[in-house]
């Protein structure tokens, strides 16, 4: 069964617009996927971040420089190119950024002041599960040596709100006890834009398991999953050991306009678009918790604000206070570490997802049916209480609107877009 935060505390419960994002703000992997729009919308409200991506060709490069041209149309946005995995590099950029606030040359130490900026969000990453496969050690080497570079540093520098992307594919398999055929799209070619339109089959023995944050994790199914629960760990330790202010955003199937290109929905909609065969692994009848870019965006913002509410109460105001930089937390602090689902909690079905495209793109699809990989799992479904209740965050667009507004963008960039690999 779901869990109940009806009777949880609400002490740092936020509404995101009530509450204002302190800048700068570090976003690593800014040309990426979800950290495009998590740098686009801490700039749309007016919060300088400073971003950082290596741009490397895990994929077409050209999507990550489409990306990061429409963050460089924008006041306060900073770009600078290096690879979390250099230590020394990153630490020039965090000495540098210290360097320029003033507040740090009077004697305060650094923690006591927030640092070179007010929260590093680690949105950098090797993602992908089956990828992960073929190549397990560039996956540790951003993913927890990355991570385990940005949290030291983080520490020596006094930056004590951190942020990590983390993923639904540490639940695996879980256990969780429903099946594809648990969920569908009440017939699509009717009922688009309908948040309703993915249910639950009223025949299923197994409801309302849902993936929740407190389910075993332990059992990784990919070396991708695995360096992101060592990740997580990583961020516990920090949080324990120095006092660190911590959010660990599970993200559930993230898609949308200009989306990676070894996600389905962008394989889609390239695939049908061109006239070119559907690889579907297994039967299709998988079910995946599909997420808009954007509402995932403004979760990531959530989290951020949540983190800041440490520094907000009237505790914090009367006398809290930040141990030396390198020490252990003072015991008069109470510093968060929560881990938040972010998803739809609507799991569709691939087929149906599939026939969703064939409608808005207006072709049929030809389904090439291959066998499924051992590494990926057969359904995903966030259970979003713990972010509704902490976080004041729900998603907001439906699969049927954010297809259509995928579809719209690969149409209008589809002179080179058509051109992008991907992975069968």
């Amino acid at each position: 069964m779901r869990a109940d935060f009806s009777q949880a505390p609400l002490q740092g419960h936020i509404r995101g617009p009530q509450s204002v994002v302190r800048g700068p703000v570090l976003v690593t992997g800014c040309a990426g996927f979800i950290g495009w729009k998590v740098a686009e919308h801490l700039l749309d409200e007016g919060v300088q971040v400073v971003g950082v991506d290596n741009l490397n060709e895990a994929y077409d490069v050209r999507l990550k420089r489409w990306r990061l041209a429409r963050l460089e149309g924008k006041p306060g946005f900073e770009f600078h190119r290096l690879d979390i995995t250099d230590q020394e590099a990153l630490r020039r950029l965090f000495q540098a950024a210290a360097d320029r606030r003033p507040q740090t040359a009077v004697g305060r130490p650094r923690s006591a002041v927030g640092g070179p900026w007010s929260a590093v969000i680690n949105l950098a990453a090797r993602a992908g599960v089956r990828q992960s496969v073929e190549d397990p050690w560039a996956y540790f080497a951003t993913n927890v040596t990355g991570t385990l570079n940005l949290l030291d540093l983080c520490r020596e520098f006094g930056v004590t709100k951190f942020i990590l992307a983390s993923t639904s594919s540490l639940y695996g398999n879980a256990e969780c006890g429903f099946r594809s055929s648990d969920f569908h799209i009440r017939n699509p070619q009717s009922e688009l834009c309908n948040p309703q339109s993915a249910i639950r089959n009223p025949n299923s023995e197994l409801p309302n398991r849902a993936f929740r944050e407190d389910m075993a994790t332990d059992r990784p199914l990919s070396p991708y999953a695995a360096s992101k629960k060592a990740a997580e760990a990583l961020c516990h330790t920090y949080h324990y050991l120095y006092g660190m202010d911590v959010a660990v955003l599970r993200y559930f199937t993230v898609y949308g306009p200009a989306g990676r290109p070894d996600m389905s929905l962008f394989r889609f909609v390239q695939w049908i678009s061109e006239g070119r065969p559907v690889v579907v692994y297994g039967d299709g009848r998988q079910s995946r918790d599909f997420t808009y870019v954007d509402d995932i965006a403004r979760g990531t913002l959530a989290a951020l604000r949540y983190l800041e509410a440490t520094d907000d109460g009237p505790q914090a105001a009367g006398g809290h206070q930040r141990s030396a930089v390198g020490d252990l937390p003072s015991a008069s602090r109470h510093p968060k570490f929560e881990i938040f689902n972010l998803g739809s909690d609507h799991p569709v079905v691939l087929l149906d997802v599939i026939h969703l495209v064939e409608e808005v793109v207006g072709r049929k699809a030809r389904l090439e049916h291959r066998p499924r990989h051992p590494a990926d799992v057969w359904a995903t479904w966030a259970d979003i209480g713990k972010a509704e209740h902490l976080l004041g965050w729900r998603p907001e667009t439906p699969i049927e609107e954010g297809v259509r507004r995928t579809v719209a963008w690969y149409q209008e960039e589809r002179a080179w877009a058509r051109e992008v690999a991907t992975r069968e």
